[in-house]
């Protein structure tokens, strides 16, 4: 409870307070950014697909200076009415520092657990990425490639998952990102989005469309986020 307060006042003056650095949303590819010392944000979306729709919230604080603790959650609605939830937990380390005209590194480890609401068998993923980051033109373009692990509960398979990113500065408050990943020897994907900050390095919207590569219209999505950064305020 003595952690829970500031952090909940933090969250709430994020509106209000002094600027933090930029994080992935809404990239599915990470970067090797982490949310400013001391401080915590909040990354929500709405992701419509045909059949189906999620909603996450995914609350993170950066504690220690290179460490950021993420945890939140999604509910879904399955295209048979079914009714089911994600819990995440992660940690994301600072491995060098991302710099404007440099490269910088990070590397996190998490746990996903799905379970369906209205019954049915739960299962929990573990995964392991690697996010390199690459800045560019004096951070007008900032390209990221992801590599990692995934231990999926359900199968029980191991898969190696992949990701490559770029973000282009279109205006100081306006951004492009481009994107696609997948896993290997199965379906790949690409994301295209923009976001917008409604105060600069405070609050952002952003929208992205989505769709597997090469299978039509069948796989789209659209989403629209929402990204609320708080000011140092940790002890």
């Amino acid at each position: 409870m003595t952690l829970f307060r500031p952090v909940l006042a933090g969250l709430l003056a994020a509106l209000l307070l002094s600027p933090a650095a930029e994080a992935a949303r809404p990239m599915i590819t990470d970067d090797a950014r982490i949310v400013d010392e001391r401080s915590c944000q909040v990354e929500s979306w709405l992701r419509r697909e045909k059949d189906r729709t999620e909603l996450w919230a995914l609350p993170g604080c950066n504690v220690g200076g290179v460490i950021e603790f993420t945890a939140g959650g999604g509910h879904f609605r399955e295209p048979d009415g079914l009714r089911a939830s994600d819990l995440l937990v992660q940690a994301k380390a600072l491995l060098r520092p991302l710099k404007t005209n440099d490269w910088g590194a990070s590397m996190s480890a998490g746990h996903v657990r799905h379970r369906a609401v209205a019954g049915g068998a739960a299962a929990s993923d573990y995964y392991v990425n690697l996010p390199l980051s690459l800045s560019l033109r004096d951070d007008q373009l900032t390209a990221h490639a992801n590599i990692g692990w995934l231990r999926e509960g359900a199968s029980g398979a191991n898969r190696t998952t992949w990701g490559l990113a770029a973000e282009t500065q279109l205006h100081p408050r306006v951004g492009l990102v481009t994107e696609a990943f997948g896993q290997l020897s199965r379906d790949s994907f690409y994301q295209l989005g923009l976001r917008f900050w409604v105060v600069p390095e405070r609050v952002q919207i952003d929208t992205t469309y989505g769709n597997r590569i090469g299978r039509g219209d069948q796989a789209r999505w659209f989403s629209i986020g929402l990204r609320l950064l708080s000011p140092a305020f940790l002890p």
